[in-house]
């Protein structure tokens, strides 16, 4: 076919000239990466992908062309075609190259000659071929170790020109105060010794700018600076400009007729910003803090029969007028459905249907509520569990009747497949080593899953108490058998520095300080120190505890300690003890443990600085003491072996809603030592929620002791009140000797004391974290073991004490704050009252 315009002749010519051209470039290009495959074993492997990526462009043309490039091989070599050998010898000559003779690397200094080449695709006997060179450019810089690279041929010799990259000897950041230096220290990937590179500056700069953003700073910059040091070396500076937080002035709701704006802002965890939010970060706007709102919206409905609500939208307006944000979300409320059939089905052999009903939440009739459904998954779950069926599977199966508004619910309980436990992640513990939360776990790798075993592990952990967040997940293993759990922590101080103070109406203050680690060198130990040193008390002492003591679940630990306390109000006399003790202890069951321990001390009862009332030498008017009081004075020695039996039946460690606790200790005095008795105390705890927002809580503690041959001395008798029955000071409730002039508290051999309490919402903004409660404490107290004959003084009414009171609690940005106003309703003539109690503290 011809060409338009063109002869026929000519046009064969034409494409006759460039098959052949392009035929002799082909050859020539084949023949380069044969010669550099073989010269240059390093490049041998290179050769099959070159050569399928030439042959993987053969279209109708470049097939005719290989075929003309095989014959062009074939003439060269015989030499029979003069003409076209000159045209490929002219095209040779236009693309060879001379061999690479050396490569000389110019302008390092910190790195290697050698690691540079290294890098480079050409090497010295290679001909020069520039798309190699292109290719070693893009290495050399995919490094990140060099600002600019240029190469150039010197004859034979390849010049590889090179400017490093610095390395930043200091970080710093100049101009906050919003946010820690560790806090943007951990978004920065720049740090000293590392190359530094423009891209990883303006990613530190931009992560940066998000975490401010995130705490409601959104005007801030950021400014990197670079000062320059010797031996190329620089450091980097961040000039941060804050600027004010961005605070949220409205959050409004459109779709909701049920649930008022104020209602539903409640729900939420944002909150609009308030003068008495200066401690709070709920009225900064935060994107993953609205995703949450959602799902916290999600939920309030669903518990209130609303099974069709969703959150349409939820939106965040950035005014200018204001410079704050502005929140719309955007409801669908839908109807209330009322639960219909409820029904639990098993195939399980060991598992009694009647006995699943009747933990059965949900109930036919009630209001829909999710949380019921939830809450009834786990209580069916945790009964097949214990019941042998570890990988029991409760799958709730809903009917929806929407003319009707009902929902039919069925609790299927199947037998999961097994499953294996592949491996288990620790992330977030920073400072607490992974073996403190490992022996909190109730399975290991390898272990089959229990979901009721997870549940208890996650408990353990939250006892710990090192810990602000503990999240455990599951995620696929390699196979389907496998799981992998993943525990996600976020850690909190652990340290302490506790401060008290205490006042009553006869001017009995108080102060003490208190330093506390209980996560020391994150291996899990408890040490403590307390110093006080106040007009009454100077006291100083030492704890140390390991509650893994040789690396298995044993409790050890020992105690050093020294007090001087003035009992001249209560008693008048000051008392002075020193020594030390012992303790190891153990569990006996998931929830029980036994801790024994020994204790060696000198007690003195000393400055008793008046006579006894009953002394003859008195004179009347005199100031005079109890005479049980005087014939205590003096030094005694006390060994003493006890223990204490624990068992913890609540559901939660650290803020339980339900459930009880019970502790019984016993010590018994006289394996060496001057004084010999038997002591017993009870303390059992019991909690109930009535509501979201309503606790009540039962406390009962009690005690007895009993002398071995002799009376109980003096120090070993109870004295109570204070924190055992609020309204009365410090032993001020007890047996007492009327006829001193300070009638002197002497102590009890036996107590009761009970304690009712509830916690209730006080109407103030949550964000400042007051809890409110009230209280009623009452019980019995007396029944000394001493001679009336010979202490005639002394008044002993084992006689109903009672009181009421309310107690707040803040836990400050200082430290918890704790304050008790009661007011007495049961007393003895001879008691002593106190109806203000205050303490506070702090944490590091």
């Amino acid at each position: 076919m011809e060409r338009p315009g063109s002869s026929s002749g000519f046009f064969v010519s034409e494409w006759f000239v460039q098959l052949i051209a392009g035929a002799a470039t082909d050859l020539l290009r084949r023949g380069m990466v044969f010669a550099r495959a073989f010269r240059h074993p390093v490049q041998r492997d290179r050769l099959g992908d070159e050569m399928g990526r030439l042959a993987g462009y053969q279209t109708r043309e470049t097939r005719v062309r290989s075929i003309f490039s095989a014959l062009l091989l074939a003439l060269l070599f015989a030499g029979s075609v003069g003409g076209v050998s000159g045209l490929v010898g002219i095209t040779a000559a236009h693309a060879a190259e001379p061999n690479i003779s050396e490569i000389v690397v110019q302008g390092n200094q910190r790195i290697e000659a050698e690691t540079v080449r290294s890098y480079m695709l050409l090497t010295p006997g290679m001909p020069y071929d520039p798309e190699v060179a292109d290719q070693s450019l893009k290495q050399l810089f995919g490094t990140g170790l060099f600002a600019d690279i240029t190469m150039h041929l010197d004859g034979s010799r390849l010049i590889v020109s090179v400017v490093e990259n610095p390395i930043v000897n200091r970080v710093a950041f100049e101009g906050n105060s919003a946010l820690k230096e560790e806090d943007l220290q951990k978004e920065v990937q720049l740090q000293p010794r590392i190359v530094y590179t423009r891209a990883k500056v303006q990613g530190d700069v931009t992560r940066m700018i998000e975490l401010y953003r995130r705490s409601g700073r959104f005007s801030a910059t950021v400014e990197p600076k670079v000062i320059q040091l010797p031996q190329n070396r620089v450091d980097l500076v961040f000039e941060i400009t804050e600027g004010p937080k961005t605070k949220i002035a409205s959050i409004n709701f459109i779709g909701n007729a049920e649930f008022s704006d104020g209602t539903l802002r409640e729900v939420i965890s944002t909150s609009e910003s308030a003068w008495w939010k200066f401690l709070s970060s709920s009225d900064s706007y935060d994107p993953d803090r609205l995703t949450y709102d959602r799902e916290l919206l999600r939920r309030y409905y669903l518990q209130r029969g609303y099974a069709d609500f969703r959150v349409v939208s939820a939106v965040a307006d950035l005014s200018r007028g204001d410079a704050a944000f502005h929140i719309t979300f955007t409801v669908d409320e839908g109807e209330v459905y009322e639960f219909g059939d409820v029904a639990v089905t098993t195939e399980l052999d060991k598992l009694n249907k009647e006995e699943l009903e009747t933990l059965l939440l949900p109930k036919s009739g009630d209001t829909y509520n999710a949380g019921l459904i939830d809450e009834t998954i786990d209580k069916l779950t945790f009964a097949a569990g214990t019941s042998g069926y570890a990988f029991a599977e409760v799958r709730p199966r809903i009917k929806r009747r929407r003319d009707e508004r009902v929902i039919d619910l069925t609790f299927q309980i199947t037998e999961g497949p097994r499953v294996y436990v592949e491996r288990i992640n620790i992330t977030g513990n920073s400072r607490t080593l992974d073996k403190v939360v490992r022996r909190q776990m109730r399975m290991a790798e390898g272990d089959a899953f229990n979901k009721v075993l997870l549940d208890k592990s996650e408990k353990n952990i939250r006892a710990l108490q090192y810990f602000s967040k503990v999240e455990i997940a599951q995620s696929p293993g390699s196979a389907p058998d496998k799981t992998i759990i993943n525990v996600d922590v976020q850690e909190q101080s652990t340290g302490s520095l506790s401060l008290s103070a205490g006042f009553s109406t006869l001017d009995n203050a108080v102060a003490g300080i208190q330093l506390s680690e209980r996560n020391f060198l994150g291996r899990g130990l408890q040490l403590s120190t307390a110093l006080s040193i106040s007009k009454r008390r100077q006291l100083i002492e030492f704890h140390y505890t390991d509650p893994y003591f040789l690396d298995r679940d044993l409790l050890g630990g020992f105690d050093l300690f020294g007090s001087e306390t003035n009992f001249q109000n209560e008693s008048s006399f000051d008392s002075r003890s020193q020594g030390f003790g012992l303790r190891f202890g153990f569990p006996l069951s998931e929830k029980s443990r036994f801790l024994a321990r020994y204790q060696f001390r000198l007690d003195e009862i000393f400055n008793v600085r008046y006579l006894s009332c009953s002394d003859p030498a008195l004179v009347p008017g005199d100031y005079c003491v109890s005479p049980i009081i005087k014939d205590a004075e003096g030094t005694e020695y006390r060994s003493i072996v006890g223990y204490d039996y624990y068992y913890d039946n609540r559901n939660d460690p650290v803020e339980p809603t339900g459930g009880w606790d019970f502790l019984f200790t016993q010590n018994f005095a006289g394996l060496g030592g001057s004084v010999r008795y038997v002591s017993t105390e009870i303390l059992t705890r019991y909690y109930y929620q009535l509501s979201k927002d309503f606790l009540t809580s039962w406390r009962i503690d009690g005690g007895y002791i009993q002398g071995i041959g002799d009376d109980v001395p003096l120090n070993d008798h109870f004295f109570k009140g204070g924190n055992n029955i609020r309204g009365f000071a410090r032993g001020g409730v007890g047996p007492r000797d009327v006829t001193s002039s300070n009638k002197d508290a002497v102590g009890a051999t036996a107590y009761i004391f009970g304690t009712a309490e509830l916690s209730f919402p006080n109407g103030l903004p949550e964000a400042l974290g007051i809890k409110t409660s009230v209280f009623t404490d009452a019980g019995f107290i007396g029944m000394s073991d001493y001679d009336r004959t010979l202490y005639p003084g002394i008044e002993d009414d084992f006689s109903p004490r009672a009181s009421v009171g309310v107690s707040l609690y803040w836990q400050s940005p200082f430290g918890p704050i704790r304050l008790d106003l009661a007011q007495v309703l049961l007393d003895e003539p001879y008691d002593e009252k106190e109806a203000f109690r205050f303490s506070a503290g702090t944490s590091f």
